[in-house]
């Protein structure tokens, strides 16, 4: 089984992510951030790393939604594949960062490689506002992420709610700004109870994500 977590950056996807797959016993499976070879070069000249950045982690998840198709376990993944495309390849094209020569380069490999695969058995959505990502960047200080722009941040945040609305497999949104499932073990509890009776059939479920 292959459950996704999404969400924009500085919104929780990798501490949630540690927390479900320690619950369950899940095993998880995280987006290459620290050893990515481009990424603060990106962060300093967006316009000239967007393709080698994008393109890279277009192939990690790829070989990543590979091993999950093919493994009999339930695994976790902090950053679907489908993200890199719809939110963050296409915030660049539509802010002059990445040309459309090499967006529809992109896009002739990401189409092919989603011939060989599937959506996740379930997305968790983590819904989080601007005030709130920016206070989470600042707070976990990561050199390279405090260049990022308002405008940018927005433009993400934006293509997440829309890409969202259109979702067309099982979906589970979380309200990040309201619950601290880090801290607070009942707002994990109230995560890990939708996720039961999404997946198990548990509890009843209220249907909070079709607003």
């Amino acid at each position: 089984m292959h459950i996704g977590v999404a969400g924009n950056i500085g919104c929780g996807k990798t501490t949630l992510t540690k927390l479900l797959a320690d619950h369950y016993g899940w095993i998880p499976k995280f987006e290459s951030v620290t050893y990515n070879p481009y990424l603060e070069d990106y962060y300093k000249d967006i316009p000239r790393w967007s393709y080698n950045l994008e393109t890279y982690f277009l192939a990690q998840r790829f070989r990543d939604t590979l091993e999950i198709a093919n493994s009999k376990e339930v695994i976790i993944q902090d950053r679907t594949i489908l993200e890199g495309v719809f939110i963050f390849v296409a915030n660049n094209r539509d802010l002059g960062n990445l040309s459309q020569r090499d967006y529809d380069t992109y896009m002739q490999l990401f189409d092919l490689m989603m011939s060989m695969v599937k959506l996740p058995d379930l997305l968790i959505y983590i819904r989080s506002s601007i005030p709130h990502l920016v206070s989470q960047i600042q707070k976990r200080g990561r050199e390279y992420e405090q260049s990022i722009s308002l405008e940018y941040l927005t433009g993400l945040n934006n293509r997440y709610e829309s890409w969202i609305a259109n979702y067309p497999g099982e979906l589970l949104i979380i309200e990040g700004d309201q619950l601290d499932f880090k801290d607070n073990p009942e707002d994990f509890q109230a995560i890990t109870d939708r996720i039961d009776a999404r997946l198990y059939g548990l509890f009843p479920e209220e249907d909070q994500d079709s607003e």
